[in-house]
């Protein structure tokens, strides 16, 4: 059955939901599903802008038809090849051969690579300005290479004032039947995960995309997953610019805490009461053993002061939370305060490796007050992790 929405004069969604996905990418955790967008403008001639995932590629064909109504296809502009958005370009180029195929150079490429199928003939490759006139409508296009892959661009249609962003301004989640994120009960914290884990090693690069997109008129932003943004759009545009430029949104205390038997996480719990006493909200606590890691790098991303507690383990970082200093370090996070808790039984070796990695990060710290346990916390540790709150606190201001 057909499942298409006009979500502004000439402009259909006709996406597709996928709610049976565990991971995306084989790699994230999905609670809600996601979805894949795509959409047709419709006019003198027809466009058709990104498709689908090779798993909803039979459900799109029926969007596709709906939308069109009986009038033929002209154009398919690809933004983005990854094949979450493009597993089902191919069938949609042999059902409409006389589509015109829009994209960057390296798109054409990726083609190739992807598909047993030769489009050079109708391939048309697009630089930076370059336009698409279809009637009344004119789509401008404007590259952004690394946001997330190389081949990446957006397009701009400008009588609609419409971005077209690709995986920019995304969202982990199926939509639930409303298309615009007004409508539904948006949650910022699903579309951080989504940045920090799949764009957020290319910081410079959505910063570059921002300030081409900061000379645009934009009254409606079509990213390639989530819901469509048509209010508040300087909200989420200021969330990025601060992702981008790896700003922590909130001055606020991450801890996350890698034990085995307790001990390390009671000195990992204690810490945060003692710095709620000192007056710190919004205080998270996660165990690295319990907690994906793509949660904990998306709170990296949120917040200004991270503290690591960990258990030495085979004389090295516990391995929960060395795969995360891996992935923040992959992700090029920056400028955080860190605080370090190590525990040892015999050989405490944690806290001095914990350093190492964090001194590889750029415009990072630690405060002063790094603590030693050995095996348990015990009544003289108490001073120990005072002095730590303090130094929190007052990295805090």
């Amino acid at each position: 059955m057909k499942n298409t929405v006009n979500i502004k004069e000439n402009i259909y969604w006709v996406g597709c939901n996928d709610r049976k996905i565990d991971l995306f990418e084989n790699v994230y955790p999905l609670t809600s599903g996601v979805s894949y967008n795509s959409y047709i403008v419709k006019d003198k001639e027809n466009v058709l802008l990104d498709a689908v995932d090779a798993t909803v590629t039979e459900k799109f064909l029926e969007n596709i038809e709906d939308a069109l109504n009986g009038e033929t296809l002209s154009h398919i502009i690809v933004n983005h090849m990854e094949p979450d958005h493009c597993a089902g370009l191919k069938a949609v180029a042999l059902k409409y051969p006389q589509a015109k195929i829009h994209g960057t150079a390296k798109t054409l490429q990726m083609i190739g690579q992807f598909f047993d199928l030769d489009v050079t003939d109708r391939f048309e490759a697009k630089k930076e300005g370059d336009s698409l006139v279809t009637g009344e409508n004119t789509f401008k296009f404007y590259t952004a290479p690394l946001v997330h892959w190389p081949e990446v661009m957006v397009t701009y249609l400008e009588n609609q004032k419409t971005l077209f962003s690709a995986d920019a301004f995304g969202t982990f989640g199926a939509l639930e039947g409303n298309i615009f994120a007004d409508e539904s009960c948006f949650d910022f914290s699903e579309a951080r995960r989504y940045y920090a884990n799949i764009v957020g090693k290319y910081g410079p690069q959505v910063t570059n995309l921002l300030k081409k997109a900061g000379g645009l008129d934009i009254e409606l932003i079509c990213p390639l997953h989530g819901p469509v943004w048509r209010k508040d759009i300087a909200e989420f545009v200021n969330k990025y610019s601060l992702w981008s430029s790896y700003t922590p949104e909130e001055k606020a205390v991450v801890i996350i805490y890698g034990s085995i038997y307790g001990h390390t996480e009671e000195a990992a719990e204690i810490l945060a009461f003692k710095l709620s006493e000192r007056g710190v909200k919004n205080i998270k606590l996660y165990d690295s053993s319990r907690t994906d890691v793509s949660y904990l790098v998306a709170e990296s991303f949120r917040a200004s002061n991270i503290v690591i507690a960990s258990i030495t383990y085979n004389n090295e970082i516990f391995s929960k939370v060395e795969n995360y200093l891996t992935d923040i370090a992959e992700h090029n996070l920056a400028g955080r305060v860190f605080s370090i808790i190590e525990n040892g039984s015999w050989g405490p070796m944690a806290a001095k490796k914990i350093t190492e990695r964090i001194e590889s990060l750029k415009n990072c710290s630690i405060t002063e007050g790094t603590l030693t346990l050995r095996s348990s916390l015990k009544e003289e540790n108490l001073s120990g992790l005072d002095t730590l709150a303090d130094n929190i606190v007052e990295s805090l201001k």
